[in-house]
């Protein structure tokens, strides 16, 4: 049994309740049992194959990559650039946008998989 905040609900129909949850969070609600939910997880969890294009990104929005993958914060990327940090900030955002990604985990991830990096890109 499982304390939820009106009584007590069996282990079953909470476990029920997260996959309905995650089927909404997901798109997957009313696929069959959870293994929707599962396939639709493991969907997310591989890696992307696709090809990409050599003009994706701006020379400046590279620029930034290459910063960011050496661990600059936005204010370290702007004074090097000689640019405002706000800037700085719009670059990071449609460069991640572009490529897909909401954090920059994703982002170095993504990069190192369309080969936008070097295998070596932490050294500075």
């Amino acid at each position: 049994m499982v304390r939820v905040w009106h009584g007590t609900q069996h282990k079953s129909a909470v476990l029920f309740t997260v996959k309905r949850t995650f089927g909404r969070l997901t798109g997957v609600e009313g696929k069959r049992g959870s293994m929707g939910a599962h396939t639709a997880l493991s969907r997310k969890i591989q890696p992307r194959h696709e090809k990409i294009d050599a003009e994706l990104l701006t020379p400046r929005q590279r620029e930034i990559l290459r910063l960011v993958s050496i661990g600059h914060t936005n204010r370290e990327i702007a004074d090097v650039l000689e640019i405002s940090v706000r800037t700085v900030e719009v670059h990071r955002f449609n460069l991640m946008r572009r490529l897909n990604v909401r954090n920059v985990a994703q982002l170095l991830r993504r990069a190192l998989q369309l080969g936008l990096l070097a295998k070596t890109f932490g050294a500075k």
